[in-house]
Formats: structure tokens, C-alpha cells, sequence
């Protein structure tokens, strides 16, 4: 519904730019470069809402620096059973359980094919739910090859609660494996781009260094911290409610202080070596300057987004505007 309405609004003659009047701020102090590519402003979509990339150009009038699609998968793939998506309107949260669900990687570069527009898109890439863990890598690799042509960087996950097994990939034997593979061929590429993971909220501080280790190890270009969690504290919601919905990755406002928490460590742990893109529970300008005052470089929303609507973008921009004014009078 939201997909058709924004589309369909902005066919009207005068309306995108109305649009880019009422949500896009525009500043040099918004623009920022990382991982060699300059981003008009710091707050981008997270992985999952465009899965398919089939409003990428829609979205950039609603005042996004950056669309992250996917994640996609080699081949098209259903997902997990309906019902698979709740709002826990109390907690300001949705549990999802969507798995994967898309029309395969080269549906979505055809898509991509028609771009009309500048902004900055990633693309997040996962495995297919029948392939085994030990062939990841040559599905992790079909999807980099397939759209190296059409992003401007790669995520690669190994996150989600909701495919069975993929967590597992996070460990360091198998996640150095797979991320060496990745950069391999990346290198052997005319323009390598950008590379990161994208790392669950759930790691504990030892496995937290070893995401430390294997950056610098394999030298990727940075980390999105963090994807949803699968605890369920603390929430409004009551217990049954919780019980009645099931499996599924927890966002939005429950795993806020959880995903700053482990952009602290990994930027503390790492002496600030690598660029972290924060998410997880950002549904204010507040929110996204915590998460940047962490030590992200960029922010992503999605929950919040759900939550609170397109004018949320242009909120956290003047925020992050008025914030980083506010320092530089300091300095």
C-alpha cells in the first residue's frame, strides 16, 4: 500500500517537487564521505523494505541520502508462511519472520537497469534457503557478480534470524572464508566497491572482537551494526502476545540501546578503523545522533520509517543539521 501510494502520488504533475521541498534538506554540512563515496546526507533505508528494488527512484524524494535493496538471493524464493510481519504498536516495534522473500538477483538488475535518479543505492546479499552452509560462498558470490554493475556498494548478510542456519556464518572460521572469497573477486574487478557486513545484535563481546579481527584481516570496508534481535526484553507487549506471534527478528524501539551498545565496542575496539553504519530503534533525530555520537559514520531506518512516515527523514536531517552546527561553533 505504502509502495503504490508514494508511487502513484509522485506520477502527479508538480509533486516531486513538492516533495523534494517538504522532506529533502539540503546542506554541506549534511554531506558526507565515507568509504570513498560522498552521500548528500547520513540518513539512508535499511535492507528489507525495498527487498526487490522496485522504489529506489521513488525514495530518494522523501529525503533519503541512500536505499539499501535486498537482501536478495540468487534465485526467487517465497519466504517464510504468511502471517510473517506484526506490529507491536506499545513498543513501537515490528517482529518479522519474512525470509528472504524475493523475486531472485536479476529480476532485481533489471530493475535496477532503470534508475533515474542519482541516489546512492546498496545492495545486501544473502543465500538461498536450500543452499547449505558449506555453498554460501558461491551464492554470496552469483549475487555480487550480478549486481556489481548496478550499486554503488555491497552488504553482505549473514544476520537474519528468519533463514535457518545463516547465524552460524558469523562465526570466524566461516565468515573469514566467505568474506576473503568476496573480496577476492571484488579485486579483480575494474572499480572495487565498498563491502561490508552487516552483524546481529546478539554477538557477544568475544565475538564482537573477532568482527574486530576480521576486518582487518580480510579488509572489508566496514560493518552495519546492527540487524533485528531475537530477544524479546524488554517489551510493553504482553508475554501471550509475544508468545502468540512467534519466531522472527525484533526492530525498532526494544533494540535501540542494544545495537548503540555494539557500535561503542566495535568502535572502541577498533580505534575507529572502519566506518560503522548505524540501525536498529532510530525514530528521531535523537536517536540518530546517539547512534553517530557512538561512533557510526551513517544511520539507516526502517521500523521508525513504518512507524512515523517520511517526514521522519527530513526530522533527523535538520537534527543532525542543528547538532553538527552546534559543534562547530564549539570548536
Amino acid at each position: 500500500m505504502s509502495f503504490n501510494l508514494l508511487r502513484g502520488t509522485l506520477k502527479v504533475p508538480g509533486m516531486k517537487s513538492f516533495f523534494k521541498r517538504k522532506f529533502v534538506v539540503q546542506d554541506p554540512l549534511l554531506e558526507t564521505r565515507v568509504f570513498g563515496i560522498d552521500f548528500p546526507n547520513p540518513v539512508g533505508l535499511a535492507a528489507g523494505f525495498d527487498k526487490d528494488a522496485t522504489l529506489f527512484n521513488e525514495l530518494e524524494y522523501v529525503g533519503f541520502g541512500f536505499v539499501e535493496i535486498g537482501t536478495v538471493t540468487p534465485v526467487g524464493q517465497p519466504g517464510n508462511p504468511q502471517p510473517r510481519l506484526f506490529r507491536l504498536p506499545e513498543d513501537n516495534a515490528l517482529i518479522n519472520r519474512m525470509g528472504f522473500n524475493n523475486h531472485g538477483v536479476e529480476a532485481a538488475v533489471e530493475r535496477l537497469k532503470n534508475r533515474k535518479t542519482k541516489i546512492i543505492i546498496g545492495g545486501n546479499i544473502g543465500k538461498n534457503k536450500v543452499t547449505p552452509n558449506e555453498d554460501a560462498p558461491s551464492d554470496y558470490l552469483a549475487c555480487f557478480d550480478a549486481l556489481y554493475p548496478c550499486v554503488d556498494y555491497f552488504v553482505v548478510n549473514v544476520s537474519s534470524p528468519n533463514t535457518p542456519n545463516l547465524r552460524d556464518l558469523q562465526e570466524k572460521g566461516p565468515l573469514t572464508a566467505l568474506l576473503n572469497q568476496l573480496m577476492d573477486r571484488n579485486r579483480t574487478t575494474a572499480k572495487p566497491k565498498p563491502l561490508l557486513l552487516k552483524i546481529a545484535p546478539d554477538l557477544t563481546e568475544g565475538q564482537l572482537d573477532d568482527i574486530v579481527d576480521i576486518v582487518a584481516e580480510t579488509k572489508i570496508d566496514g560493518v552495519i551494526a546492527s540487524n533485528t534481535t531475537i530477544a524479546r526484553e524488554p517489551l510493553t507487549t504482553s508475554k501471550a502476545q509475544v508468545a502468540e506471534i512467534g519466531m522472527g527478528g525484533l526492530s525498532g524501539a526494544p533494540v535501540k540501546e542494544k545495537s548503540t551498545s555494539v557500535i561503542k565496542h566495535l568502535h572502541s575496539k577498533s580505534n575507529g578503523s572502519f566506518p560503522i553504519i548505524g540501525v536498529g530503534g532510530i525514530a528521531s533525530a535523537e536517536d540518530a545522533i546517539e547512534k553517530l555520537e557512538a561512533g557510526a559514520s551513517l544511520v539507516q531506518i526502517y521500523t521508525g520509517y513504518i512507524y512515523e512516515g517520511p517526514s521522519l527523514i527530513g526530522k533527523i536531517n535538520k537534527g543532525i543539521l542543528d547538532w553538527k552546527k552546534s559543534a562547530a561553533k564549539k570548536v
